[in-house]
């Protein structure tokens, strides 16, 4: 008997076969068998499936007679003729990973559960990318006691990314119904209403392939049959819980519907013809009639509002609306605001209150507009249309410009009043190259500037011009110009081919090496870099303003990562990595950087390096931090030739000397001045106008909120650990929130949240935040020992102190112990901080004033100038 029966139901698909079952054959799991199932296939299928059974004894054929017509008969022909204990199905144009049947099989036998369930990803054929379906129903291993401990598991009613209990299946007379398409919902409803204990695994266990020209039940959205199916489906489902005494768990599973398999239909509804949509909600309308209000009044708002224009039959309106639900989410075309409340349209009714989406409440700069392009036509070389802009939440002012950027072009244009509430202007441009052509609308009175796209009909006719190729994109239709391919000469092919090969990161690595043999370095040339070349900012900024106040006869180049061009005024700069960088970094006399140049980069001869750091606090550094404490030899090494090129170092303080020095290895010149870029905060100097710039409301008090990374989970934008909802909600009328996110971290401020929330993860200078701010919320971040130099109030959000001290990043003081604030685990607590921030504030100042000596005791606000007398004065001397 085998460990694992896999079916494989296949019918006319004898091209993808093969992948399918070798796949399955492929399994770190030897000991399994594949049953293919045809559902009487008339291609080659029954000539490669029995190939495949000749080839590998594992293999079996089982063959219907007659077609089916739909998954589930041969989902049950497979599952009966199963010889192990346990079953998994796979369809034959998916595949399964490697490792997949042998992880399920040890998870079912660890836990005793009756199936487990495993994460399902997309995976592209176009490009390969895997997308996992709702990751976060798969976040964390566990085991379930029922449906009913977590009914959003409903969104799972797959049958192929689990592994069943076949004696379970067959006690429980559980199987596919044979004569509708969705046959794994109605099954999933059985499955979920009888099952008492199963488990969920976090691992990719299916691979679902989505091909361009792939046809599937699944993709074919287009079809009214297949609407009919899902919505029968749907029915089939609720009745067969109902059947097995789960009435209770109906709602649940029409939540399911709304948000996951009307979704399927609404997202391309914009580019469907009226007839096709009026049809559409004539089959959906009946079954939406049955769900309760309160399944709606839990659906997203914009769902909600396409479920309410269903039921009331108003069909432009509808596919108005769906347009909203994907890509750019475009505004409405009128919006009422009653009572506080924000309605979709022009009409007043509780399933089209879109308020909590905020979009009456965003900032100027955040504004949303509708602009709908028509009648678009050649104008020589140029596109010329009719565009007609709605103000549906009332946010243009008395006084304003107006523009069309397409590219670097931009166009002014003079939208006058339509007569419909908004306005219409004619104006062409000129493509130029890939774009997305968007209007804009600029508030004179400070200059604030908000966009949004262009929308235009879905069945725009391409229109081709030596620019680039005019078309409408996506299922919402949006304007957009994409480069027409142009084919390049022999030579030109030659010369990019040869540039790539000699300019690979080893090669240029092997010319700088001969540059600092045979070039003298200038001492009067000096190459500055902050943040790896992300910006202009930092200590290496102060000691450059330094530099022209006293109009020293040093010349600077600032290096920049490729798409940053926010050097100083009148500087020169240089593309990091470029070759032009690679000769100024040979040439010049003086390097000054805050993180570090190029690592396995020689200093050269005669060159002196100041290293400013970037920032002290209590998290490990150096050899302590996780990149480097693991025991392998060549990143070690490399670090510690990289920190032996430092000439001098700048310390802010004391305990940063204590910490810092010995965990690099460095052993120069420390220049105990403070910090160069705190200067500003010792002086409260801000280089801008925060408030203006971000669009902060007058009256509210701005709390800086400034989490680190993690390094287990860079990038994934995690750090933003506090319940920004709850606080809006809880907060909005009297803080608003400045999130600076950490450089290497990715996060995006979702759009019911802009009106609170105010990122500044780009903003040039943190100073500039930290002076016009009113607080600080962070966790682990450096920043908060420059913070204390505003002597105003911190909170510490430390929900993840155990783990991040004990297995993530690694501590050198107890912080919830030296902490200069209080230290909150929730957002609710935060809520209550915030509310009693002063006297809070007041009960920490014994704290607060030990923190300041620890970390700031030598910020004066003249680190720049006595840096810049030891080390450049003393340099020109020399």
């Amino acid at each position: 008997m085998p460990d694992c029966s896999v079916v494989v139901i296949t019918y006319n698909d004898a091209a993808r076969l093969p992948r399918a079952v070798r796949s399955v054959l492929r399994q770190s799991l030897r000991d399994l068998e594949v049953i293919i199932a045809d559902d009487a296939s008339t291609d080659g299928t029954p000539e490669v499936a029995a190939s495949l059974a000749a080839q590998d004894p594992r293999v079996r054929y089982v063959r219907r007679k007659v077609n089916s017509g739909h998954c589930g008969a041969p989902r049950n022909d497979g599952a009966d003729a199963a010889a192990a204990p346990y079953v998994m199905f796979l369809d034959s144009d998916d595949e399964l990973p490697r490792h997949a049947c042998k992880s399920l099989l040890a998870e079912i036998e660890r836990t005793g559960a009756q199936f487990v369930s495993g994460q399902i990803s997309r995976l592209y054929e176009t490009n390969g990318k895997l997308r996992p379906y709702y990751p976060s129903l798969f976040a964390r291993r566990r085991v379930v006691a029922g449906i009913r401990e977590d009914p959003e598991l409903f969104l799972d009613s797959f049958s192929t990314n689990k592994l069943y209990d076949v004696a379970w299946l067959r006690e429980r007379e559980l199987r596919f119904p044979e004569d509708l398409d969705y046959e794994d919902h109605v099954f999933a409803a059985d499955l979920y209403a009888l099952a008492r204990r199963f488990a969920i695994v976090p691992w990719t266990v299916y691979h679902w392939h989505r091909a361009c020209d792939g046809v599937s039940i699944s993709l074919s959205v287009d079809d009214l049959d297949n609407v009919r199916q899902r919505v029968l489906a749907a029915r089939r489902s609720d009745d067969r819980l109902r059947a097995h005494g789960a009435g209770d768990l109906v709602p649940h599973r029409q939540r399911r519907f709304v948000r996951q398999d009307l979704r399927v239909y609404l997202n391309p509804l914009p580019s469907r013809d009226l007839v096709w949509v009026k049809e559409f909600a004539s089959i959906v309308r009946p079954y939406l009639a049955r769900i309760p209000a309160e399944v709606m009044e839990e659906a997203a708002p914009l769902e909600r509002v396409c479920c309410r224009l269903i039921l009331d039959d108003r069909i432009e309106d509808l596919r108005i609306a769906a347009g909203s639900l994907t890509g750019q989410r475009a505004a409405p075309r009128a919006a009422v605001r009653l009572d506080g409340r924000t309605y979709w349209g022009t009409t007043v009714s509780p399933g089209l209150d879109i308020t909590p989406l905020r979009l009456a409440e965003l900032p100027f700069a955040a504004a949303r507009l509708r602009h709908e392009a028509s009648e678009l036509v050649r104008d020589g070389d140029r596109v010329r249309m009719t565009v007609r802009t709605f103000d549906p939440f009332g946010a243009l002012p008395a006084d304003w410009t107006a523009f069309l950027q397409a590219g670097r072009e931009r166009v002014p244009i003079r939208p006058e009043p339509s007569g419909e509430g908004g306005y219409v202007c004619e104006v062409a441009f000129t493509p130029d190259g890939k774009c997305e052509p968007r209007i804009g609308f600029t508030r004179v009175s400070d200059g604030h500037t908000t966009t949004d796209r262009i929308i235009v009909d879905p069945r725009l006719r391409p229109i081709e011009l030596p620019g680039g190729l005019v078309q409408a994109e996506g299922h919402a239709a949006y304007l957009c110009v994409r480069a027409t391919r142009t084919r390049r000469r022999p030579r030109e092919r030659l010369w990019r081919r040869f540039v790539r090969q000699v300019g690979t990161p080893r090669n240029k690595l092997r010319a700088y090496k001969v540059l600092v043999k045979v070039l003298r370095p200038r001492p009067d040339l000096a190459l500055f870099e902050s943040d790896v070349g992300k910006g202009c900012c930092g200590s290496p900024r102060a000691i450059y303003e330094e530099l022209r106040r006293r109009d020293l006869p040093i010349e600077v180049v600032w290096s920049l990562a490729k798409g940053r061009n926010d050097a100083p005024r009148g500087a020169r700069r240089v593309r990091r990595g470029s070759w032009r960088h690679l000769w100024t970094m040979a040439r010049a006399g003086i390097w000054v950087d805050s993180h570090g140049f190029p690592l396995d980069y020689p200093k050269p001869r005669g060159t002196r390096y100041l290293q400013t750091w970037h920032g002290q606090g209590i998290k490990s550094i150096g050899f302590d931090a996780p990149d480097l404490r693991a025991d392998f030899d060549r990143p070690r090494a490399q670090w510690r030739a990289a920190v032996a090129r430092w000439d001098a170092l700048v310390s802010p303080s004391a305990e940063f000397s204590r910490i810092f020095v010995p965990s690099n290895g460095y052993t120069g010149k420390v220049y105990r001045y403070g910090t160069p870029r705190c200067d500003a905060l010792v002086r409260g100097e801000p280089t801008g106008d925060v408030r203006g710039i971000l669009d902060l409301p007058p009256g509210r008090r701005v709390l800086l909120y400034a989490p680190t990374y993690r390094d287990r989970a860079m990038g994934s934008g995690q750090s933003v650990r506090a319940d920004l909802e709850l606080l809006a909600e809880e907060l909005a009328g009297e803080w608003v929130v400045v999130l600076r996110t950490h450089p290497v971290e990715r996060y995006e401020t979702p759009e019911h949240l802009r009106h609170f929330v105010r990122f500044a993860g780009r903003y040039p200078e943190v100073n500039d935040l930290m002076l016009a701010s009113d607080a600080l919320l962070t966790d682990y971040s450096s920043l908060m020992c420059d913070y204390a130099i505003t002597g105003r109030p911190m909170v510490f959000y430390l929900d993840d102190w155990d783990d991040y001290r004990l297995s993530e990043r690694g501590v050198y003081h107890d912080l919830p112990a030296i902490a200069p604030g209080p230290c909150v685990t929730t957002t609710e607590e935060l809520v209550d901080v915030l509310r009693r921030l002063d006297e809070e504030h007041a009960a920490h100042a014994a704290r607060y004033a030990a923190f300041r000596e620890l970390w700031c005791a030598d910020e004066r606000g003249d680190a720049a100038a006595r840096i810049v007398d030891d080390f450049f004065r003393v340099g020109a001397r020399r």
